[in-house]
């Protein structure tokens, strides 16, 4: 993959001037009881009130609006566990074109419903013996569509950072900004913002225990791959960084917390029953982290990404009501 410029925070406030009126400005919540049992003033950026409930629709489509008009008349591909699969969906479908997306066959099925519903065609696979960048590659190129990889692009990145943007811009200056880490792109985007504006925040990522590929790659200090992770937290099940994502996280994050799938339940629940809202279990990561004490050096006022929602009925009664 070519190397793609630097990521600026002028990229990410054009993203957010593509954005306005098309994706929502999603609400910053607070809690006093969260306040209380974290031991710090924490702001959550709930995206999963986000249109396909993730933030994932800000980069898809900022990546997907960008393309040339005789290339967005012939359609575009991904790849993707759920959420970007949705994302890149309906962007496809506010654009007027044509979106083919390659799923793995174990995705949760509300989100492959949810991505049929937009419109889009499902092609699947098996995320445990084949890969699916290649496969992904293959098909964009075999049917003549724009590949919009779901964090690997330097205009999904951006669009991703919009969610810190718009958080910042909300509560001002903060001492910390906890952002779920999967391929990166999240993380990018939002500490390339937050830094830019606040250069002395301190940027964290959190992965599940079971995956933390990312985690290894900063501590060696190059990108490492580890066997697919099996973990709740599906859109974080990856086995090594974004190729343009990592040097942007090698840069700008300070710290990365690993969080159980027992506290992501505990997370989930406290999110339902304290803040009203539903999480999926990446999107309640950040808040697993600061609840179980992950997170070293706890500052003051603390910036969250819950980064969505997309969990079907079953399953987070089968994993919070248990």
């Amino acid at each position: 993959m070519a190397a793609a410029p630097p990521l600026t925070l002028a990229d990410v406030r054009e993203a957010a001037a593509r954005l306005e009126g098309v994706a929502h400005r999603t609400p910053v919540l607070t809690s006093r009881t969260l306040n209380s049992l974290v031991g710090a003033e924490v702001f959550i950026k709930a995206e999963n009130f986000q249109r396909v409930g993730a933030f994932k629709f800000r980069g898809a489509y900022n990546a997907v609006a960008q393309l040339p008009p005789e290339q967005l008349a012939k359609g575009v591909a991904a790849y993707s566990s759920g959420n970007h699969a949705q994302a890149t969906a309906l962007a496809a479908r506010e654009l007027g074109t044509r979106a083919v997306i390659l799923m793995p066959e174990d995705a949760p099925r509300s989100k492959r419903e949810a991505t049929a519903g937009y419109g889009a065609e499902i092609v699947t696979y098996d995320r445990y013996t084949e890969d699916r960048t290649a496969l992904g590659h293959a098909l964009a190129e075999d049917r003549g569509l724009a590949l919009i990889p779901p964090y690997d692009h330097p205009h999904v990145m951006a669009g991703q950072g919009t969610a810190a943007l718009e958080l910042l811009e909300e509560t001002g200056p903060l001492d910390a900004l906890v952002v779920p880490v999967g391929g990166g792109g999240l993380i990018a985007g939002s500490a390339t913002a937050a830094t830019a504006l606040h250069p002395d925040i301190r940027i964290v990522g959190v992965e599940p225990e079971a995956g933390d590929d990312t985690r290894r790659s900063l501590a060696a200090g190059a990108r490492v791959t580890i066997p697919v992770p099996r973990t709740i937290a599906d859109g974080q099940a990856l086995a090594t960084p974004g190729e343009l994502t990592f040097p942007v996280n090698q840069r700008l994050v300070d710290a990365i917390a690993l969080v159980t799938d027992a506290e992501i339940v505990t997370a989930m629940r406290l999110a339902f029953e304290r803040l009203k809202i539903v999480l999926e279990p990446s999107g309640a990561t950040p808040l697993a982290a600061l609840l179980a004490g992950r997170v070293d050096r706890l500052p003051r006022r603390i910036g969250v990404i819950a980064s969505g929602g997309n969990i079907d009925a079953d399953r987070f009664t089968a994993l919070v009501g248990g």
